[in-house]
């Protein structure tokens, strides 16, 4: 008995029909509210595919009406989505006859060419022959992988171009390590925490151009919160939610930048949620950037916060002086300018908050300098930084220098005032007092009265022992002059 023709392609293989449907009914399940689901879709059957015609058997005439004229286009755009750009459909009509034991039934062909929008633009995404039980997710359409999808990187923000301090090591090395093995590390989700301006971005970014240095046919995207959130309104309302998770379920690495954004989105934090959880079964990599950490993240669900916490979640500190100072010179640099290192320190020292404040500065400064035809130096620098923050009036009190001294050596500022006589103490209180005398106008009283009411004879004896130490010790002295510089500074 040779085989019906209905159920044969010309490539001597059979693709069921009922299993087309089912992949067509998992996209419309997406794109239509329960009701409507339970109502307008179930109750049909496919029983037919030829030509890439597939046939789906409905109740009865008025169901066959309703179909056409409410849900016409979401049935042609999910054909030709699972069978390609030549898909279509057909309807067979279940007609009541009561005398035959077999329904009788009337075919009709949809009208769905003539009420598809004539600028409408489909991908064409067809059937493969794997094995159906294969495909891990029924949203994920087979052929889609063939798209090429822009990946919203900047080529100049890389790992080669971050530069790296104590404040972001952590950071970047988990970074890097997700670079170069993206969904194989516990590092999944990565999570970088951090106020405004301290780099996130730059780290996002890096690890989707090493990705795809390394990695060349993985799929990379970057996407801000806003951004994803106003594409999902947008297919929101054009009803094809299921076109917009589809989408998103196809990248390799998905790099996603300030996720606090989405607290004021609910329904957008739905979408994500079946995004994250389909990219982490499926072993890819998601990377999250916060200006908060997850514990802070009001109107975030419960089950999206969870998840984020699966991986590493890492915090990035704003940036420290040596840090601040290496960024600003390399910024001048890929600018042409050279700075010496007094402006170069200066501008690092005042300038605490974001590196996007530092580039602030040096286009100002390199602005005026083009404008009023004169050298980048101290003076300029001044005159910009005062402009750019609020710098305090008031003269640097022996309190600010002894917190510096205290942070150069790493001791509780309170050991300043003990009776402590602990070398690495002792040491940080008479370079303290040395800097006190120098910087401040204070009696010598007044600076003995700030370390623990000591008298004026303990001020001189200490400032005599730094004096000995500078013209002794080389190693002291580096030291002392780090330190001194950093007041130095604090003092213009």
């Amino acid at each position: 008995m040779s085989q019906s023709p209905s159920n044969t392609h010309n490539d001597d293989f059979v693709i069921d029909p009922g299993v087309v449907w089912e992949r067509c009914m998992a996209i419309i399940e997406d794109n239509v509210n329960r009701r409507a689901f339970q109502t307008w879709f179930l109750p049909i059957r496919a029983v037919d595919l030829t030509n890439n015609i597939l046939t789906i058997q409905v109740p009865s005439q008025f169901f066959y009406e309703w179909l056409e004229e409410h849900y016409v286009e979401l049935l042609a755009k999910t054909i030709k989505r699972v069978l390609g750009r030549t898909g279509q459909l057909a309807y067979r009509i279940q007609m009541e006859n009561n005398s035959q034991k077999s329904p009788a039934t009337m075919q009709l062909p949809s009208n769905q060419q003539n009420k598809t929008a004539k600028g409408e633009h489909y991908i064409d995404m067809p059937l493969t022959v794997e094995d159906p039980s294969r495909i891990k997710n029924p949203f994920v359409i087979p052929g889609m992988k063939r798209m090429q999808i822009d990946p919203q990187l900047n080529s100049s923000l890389t790992f080669n171009h971050f530069i790296e301090g104590d404040c972001n090591t952590l950071c970047r090395n988990s970074a890097l390590r997700v670079a170069q093995k993206p969904g194989e590390t516990s590092f999944n989700p990565l999570m970088l925490f951090g106020s405004t301006g301290c780099g996130k971005t730059h780290l996002l970014q890096a690890i989707g151009n090493e990705v795809r240095k390394q990695h060349p046919n993985k799929t990379v995207l970057y996407v801000s919160a806003e951004k994803f959130i106003n594409q999902y309104i947008e297919h929101s309302r054009n009803r094809e939610v299921g076109d917009f998770i589809n989408f998103y379920q196809l990248i390799d690495v998905l790099l996603l930048d300030d996720i606090h954004i989405f607290t004021n989105a609910p329904k957008a934090q739905d979408a994500l949620f079946a995004i994250f959880n389909h990219l982490h079964q499926s072993g890819k990599q998601i990377v999250l950037t916060s200006d908060t950490p997850p514990k802070d993240l009001e109107g975030m669900q419960e089950r999206l916060l969870s998840r984020f916490r699966w991986g590493l979640t890492a915090e990035m500190q704003q940036p420290d002086f040596e840090t601040r100072k290496a960024i600003l010179e390399i910024i001048m640099r890929n600018e042409g300018t050279e700075i010496s290192e007094e402006v170069s320190q200066y501008i690092a020292f005042n300038i605490q908050h974001n590196i996007r404040d530092l580039r602030g500065a040096v286009i100002s400064i390199l602005a005026q300098s083009t404008l009023l035809k004169k050298e980048v130096d101290l003076e300029l620098a001044k005159r910009v930084v005062k402009n750019l923050i609020k710098t305090p009036e008031k003269e640097l009190g022996i309190a600010e220098i002894q917190k510096m001294v205290c942070t150069y050596f790493k001791i509780d500022y309170d050991k300043l005032q003990s009776k402590t006589r602990t070398g690495d103490v002792v040491n940080a209180r008479q370079i303290a007092m040395y800097l006190a005398k120098k910087f401040t106008k204070s009696s010598l009283k007044t600076i003995g009265d700030h370390f623990g009411k000591r008298d004026h004879t303990t001020v001189i004896h200490s400032v005599q022992k730094v004096e000995d130490f500078l013209k002794t010790d080389e190693t002291y002295r580096e030291s002392f002059l780090e330190i001194q510089h950093k007041v130095q500074l604090a003092a213009m």
